[in-house]
């Protein structure tokens, strides 16, 4: 995956202007603490907390997500082995229960990566050795 994309930093938990520093505090999004962000990029500085509410629109992004999932796995699922509807829905719900923190953290890391682009000043590209 190329490491100047904007997908990288929304995939890898990463800044989106440089690419280096951790978004969440927590590698993981499933442990206690998944909603924890730093205020600043620790690498390049970059400012996380815009301003105030910042964040409220990346449900709508989140929501997104989820549609995206749902309409996937019924598709493979349903659609594609022919298994009852009831049993996929059984399943659908603690799994998206499951994946809420994932979703939670892909979003905002995607609804900062709208507004900040990457600086290909910042970004480290590792060489390849000879």
């Amino acid at each position: 995956m190329l490491t100047d994309s904007r997908f990288y930093s929304v995939l890898n938990n990463k800044c989106p202007r440089c690419h280096q520093g951790d978004f969440f505090v927590e590698k993981s999004a499933f442990s206690r603490h998944f909603d924890q962000m730093h205020k600043h990029c620790p690498h390049c500085g970059e400012n996380f907390m815009p301003e105030p509410g910042f964040y409220w629109a990346s449900m709508f992004v989140s929501y997104a997500f989820y549609t995206i999932y749902t309409l996937f796995t019924f598709g493979v699922v349903v659609l594609w082995l022919d298994i009852d509807l009831d049993y996929y829905l059984m399943g659908l719900i603690p799994t998206l229960v499951l994946l809420t923190p994932y979703f939670f953290r892909m979003a905002r890391r995607t609804w900062l990566t709208i507004f900040v682009a990457p600086d290909p000043s910042l970004i480290h590209t590792p060489t390849k050795a000879l």
